[in-house]
């Protein structure tokens, strides 16, 4: 069976996301835009740009976007889904998934985290660290909910948004779609789209 696995983005977050495939049985190789100015990140070998990458396709059984940036996480996914290139996605030994969960393909839960019963996680979504995703969350595509941050029960959080390390969010409440929830933050009431929130209680501090 063909485990060699394409990462792209070698960043400090692509690092992270080659040891977890690694630790999964993958071998990795990074492809990055910086090649060939970049040519080896860590032990890890950077074998080209984007497009080498669809010029070695079969070479490999699939490819994980390792960037934060959510935009530029879809618009790659949307690549590599053109290209019949598959997305895997990749659960931490450490982490607990519950059987009832549902998590979309080209997603990563990392060391730690938690996603409980009957939550969905949409298409290539970060769940972060020892991040909690509760019973009865609905994410949508392309969300990042960071290190230590916790969705009480029955949280829904819009395509594209972003929860920072160690926020809390109470049940019940809604993140619109493409809003940013800044680091530290307690969030007690609905949060519209496209706006950054910050603080305990969380408030709207501008439009994005």
């Amino acid at each position: 069976m063909n485990k060699k696995l394409a990462v792209i983005g070698a960043s400090g977050h692509g690092k992270v996301i080659a040891e977890l495939a690694e630790i999964l049985g993958y071998q990795v190789t990074f492809f990055d835009d910086a090649y060939p100015n970049i040519v080896q990140v860590e032990h890890w070998p950077i074998a080209g740009d984007f497009n080498a990458l669809l010029t070695h396709k079969t070479d490999f059984c699939g490819a994980v976007v390792a960037i934060g940036n959510a935009n530029i996480r879809q618009t790659i996914t949307a690549k590599l889904q053109q290209a019949e290139i598959l997305t895997p996605t990749l659960i931490h030994p450490t982490a607990s998934v519950s059987k009832y969960a549902e998590i979309n393909s080209g997603c990563v839960v990392m060391a730690g985290a938690v996603v409980n019963a009957f939550s969905s996680i949409g298409e290539s979504c970060i769940i972060n660290s020892n991040a909690v995703v509760e019973h009865d969350c609905q994410l949508g595509d392309f969300v990042h909910i960071c290190p230590n941050s916790a969705l009480a029960g029955g949280v829904s959080v819009g395509s594209k948004s972003w929860v920072g390390i160690g926020s809390q969010v109470k049940q019940l409440i809604s993140i619109g779609e493409n809003s940013l929830i800044g680091a530290g933050s307690t969030v007690i009431k609905n949060i519209p789209d496209n706006v950054t929130a910050f603080g305990s209680p969380a408030m709207v501090i501008k439009n994005n």
